[in-house]
């Protein structure tokens, strides 16, 4: 399973995907201890998935966490685009004096 296929899912979908890996997961590891267990490699490819279905809810989990505080930073860009500022010189500039 890829991670983008992942992202595509919804959170419901990702948490029911995630179940069954665990419960596969579970499954594969009473097989090994009971030696009937034929392919090993399967063991870690679902440890893999798990990964990856946890990596996408943490992502998500971040963004929904960062959103209110983007929406903040946007806010105030558009209220700094909004005042009207005169320019600065350069630093070491010679400014010379205005005019009455």
């Amino acid at each position: 399973m890829q991670a983008s296929e992942i992202r595509e899912m919804s959170d419901s979908e990702i948490q029911v995907k995630l179940d069954g890996f665990r419960q596969e997961l579970f499954n594969l590891r009473f097989q090994t201890a009971t030696r009937k267990l034929k392919n090993h490699r399967r063991i870690r490819l679902v440890h893999r998935d798990i990964a990856r279905l946890l990596t996408v809810m943490r992502e998500r989990e971040i963004e929904a966490l960062y959103a209110a505080e983007i929406a903040e930073l946007q806010e105030l860009a558009a209220a700094l685009d909004a005042v009207d500022v005169a320019p600065v010189a350069e630093p070491g500039a010679v400014v010379a004096p205005e005019e009455e």
